[in-house]
């Protein structure tokens, strides 16, 4: 209706703009109409007289170029925080997901930054997959032009601790740059850091761009503006209150994963399918009582915090880590013990990695206790390190669902040691939260794991497991959304009768006709196990024939082993179905990739 008026109207649109607008606007969902909106807007106020300088190749009118490799949206929060610092001292910058970046540009940078993860086995983020492969490769150009810096972000638990960015370090170096300053490879508790790291390089930077005009910064084609709909966010997460916690795996299942819904309701808080929710828990306080009990500390002893004081047993509660253990606290404690086991220990990298492997936090001090050197509350404060939030695939469509979000959780709980160990978040949820009950919230974007825009596209989802998360999610936005284009669902689990995960809805989308294909792999049910790749190879042909006709293939769950078999597998499809070589294979899914038709959400 208001779209039909415009041309009957003042509208500075033509009969055929219209006509063209209405067309993009009917296949869009009201989130994504508010999103084209805003950008819209912000073009028009940069269209009318702020327009950035076409770049030349002096200093004064060059561009800061900061690129990410995300996995979970950590590097990309720090490159939006350096792209702001150059804003605020009159740099111009642009921020870029690696997905999106032009690798042909690289040879043309004056300035690059590059933040990135490392995930799997030292292994670039899923997003830094192309970019990274281009620049180990022969097509990489020599560089004596650019001047460059590396920010690594990892997890000092993993024995590839930021070999990406190690990696992206040592070959811009090799082909002529010029390091800005030395890399950094940060741990996971990165926010103090990262900013005094973004801070030195803005001193380095800012000299060569002081007489530049004044600055903007862009967010480059592919990366959606900031939303400004919600005021909570990671660093202020909202307390939502807990609906729903069922168990949808069968009695005698091995498993234990939960359908959790959670109310959003007076948030703001908006997401699209292929998005994370963060939610922060408090840690058991079975745990927390024992913990200090170990050490004969007292909760109530004051310590500091983040520059803030608050009681040990409030920090261990809530804004410490206890459940992951990892190398540093194993020194730190060591060391403020006086245990020279625990130090030997420490010392040996393999050895360490090896024991640490089943332990979270309070098995070493139930193996290593405070016994002769005592060890005071500022001092364990030190040796831990601050919480982070765990992010799930959000199993729902807001087209369906509204106010609301919904989880899948596998609940992670094992004994050892002689004693039950459940998952920090996943414990939290699942047995010590009732429903009703509050639990902090944000939420993370993925824009590197979107449903095709046209409807008409058809898309292929493999989600064993809760991998099955986000393309509930998928599922729901098309049916809303009255999308023609096929899906084809990949699923498997280790039993029929115990772990098919959402059967009733998924036989109920079969059934209309919204889910076009399918196919399940339960790997113990048969004397055989049948994985999810293997159903693929199995049908190789139609898959095939699918990715020839413009299907997007969409793949979720384990990294290292899930995700790694099903490649090869699609490989192996390439090959045999397109009379391609191996190097082809790759080279064809790499296309896939760069085109946004090849995406993985894994972990």
């Amino acid at each position: 209706m208001l779209l039909s008026s415009l041309v009957a109207q003042a509208s500075p649109l033509s009969e055929q703009q219209v006509q063209q607008l209405q067309g993009l606007v009917s296949q869009l969902s009201p989130i994504q109409q508010a999103w084209v909106s805003g950008y819209l807007a912000a073009s028009a106020q940069l269209a009318g007289g702020q327009a950035v300088a076409p770049a030349t190749a002096t200093a004064s009118s060059a561009t800061l170029t900061i690129v990410y490799g995300s996995q979970t949206g950590n590097a990309r929060h720090v490159a939006a925080a350096l792209a702001s610092l150059a804003k605020a001292k009159n740099i111009a910058a642009k921020v870029v997901d690696l997905a999106d970046y032009k690798s042909t540009q690289l040879k043309n940078e004056q300035y690059l930054i590059i933040v990135t993860s490392t995930y799997g086995e030292g292994e670039p983020p899923e997003n830094a997959v192309s970019f990274y492969n281009f620049l180990f490769s022969k097509k990489a150009p020599q560089v004596p032009q650019l001047k460059f810096a590396v920010l690594g972000l990892g997890d000092t638990s993993y024995e590839f601790f930021c070999k990406t960015a190690a990696d992206f370090d040592e070959r811009l170096a090799e082909l002529g740059g010029q390091r800005l300053q030395a890399r950094a490879d940060l741990d996971v508790d990165y926010d103090a850091a990262a900013t005094s790291w973004n801070n030195a390089l803005i001193s380095v930077v800012e000299p060569e761009f002081a007489s530049a005009p004044s600055a903007q910064v862009i967010n480059w084609p592919g990366q959606a503006p900031a939303a400004a709909a919600s005021q909570y966010n990671k660093q202020q997460p909202f307390a939502a209150e807990l609906y729903t916690n069922q168990k949808i795996t069968g009695r005698d299942s091995a498993k234990d994963v939960r359908h959790i819904e959670i109310s959003l309701e007076g948030s703001g808080l908006t997401y699209l399918p292929g998005d994370a929710l963060g939610v922060y828990f408090e840690n058991d306080p079975v745990i927390v009582a024992e913990l200090l009990s170990l050490t004969g500390l007292e909760g109530a002893a004051q310590v500091n915090l983040a520059n803030q004081s608050v009681s040990l047993a409030e920090a261990l509660t809530g804004q410490l880590e206890l459940t992951q253990s990892y190398p540093a606290f194993v020194e730190k404690y060591a060391a403020a013990t006086g245990n020279a086991a625990l130090q030997q220990l420490a010392a040996d990298k393999t050895a360490l990695r090896s024991y640490l492997a089943l332990r979270q936090i309070i098995d070493i001090v139930r193996d290593y206790p405070v016994t002769t050197t005592a060890i005071n509350a500022q001092q364990l404060v030190d040796a831990l390190r601050k919480q982070q939030p765990r992010l799930y695939s959000i199993a729902s469509s807001q087209a369906e669902v509204e106010d609301e979000v919904h989880l899948t959780v596998a609940v992670v709980r094992y004994d050892a040691f002689g004693q039950p160990h459940y998952g920090g978040a996943s414990g939290y949820l699942a047995e010590r939260l009732a429903e009703g009950d509050k639990v902090r919230v944000f939420v993370e974007q993925n824009n590197n794991f979107r449903l095709p825009a046209d409807d008409d596209t058809p898309v292929i989802m493999v989600g064993p497991g809760t991998g099955i998360a986000p393309f509930r999610a998928f599922l729901q936005e098309r049916d809303a959304r009255g999308a023609t284009g096929k899906n084809w669902l990949f699923f498997g689990n280790p039993h029929f009768t115990q772990d098919f995960l959402y059967q009733t809805e998924l036989q109920g989308y079969l059934k209309q006709g919204l889910l076009s294909k399918l196919d399940v792999a339960f790997s113990r049910d048969s004397a055989e196990k049948v994985y999810v790749q293997h159903k693929l190879l199995k049908h190789a042909a139609e898959v095939f024939q699918w990715l020839e006709q413009g299907a997007h293939v969409y793949i979720c769950g384990d990294a290292n082993r899930m995700a790694k078999d099903v490649h090869q597998a699609l490989l192996e499809i390439v090959q045999q179905q397109g009379g391609k070589n191996a190097e082809q294979a790759q080279q064809y899914l790499d296309e896939l990739r760069v085109a946004k038709r090849y995406q993985k959400d894994v972990y």
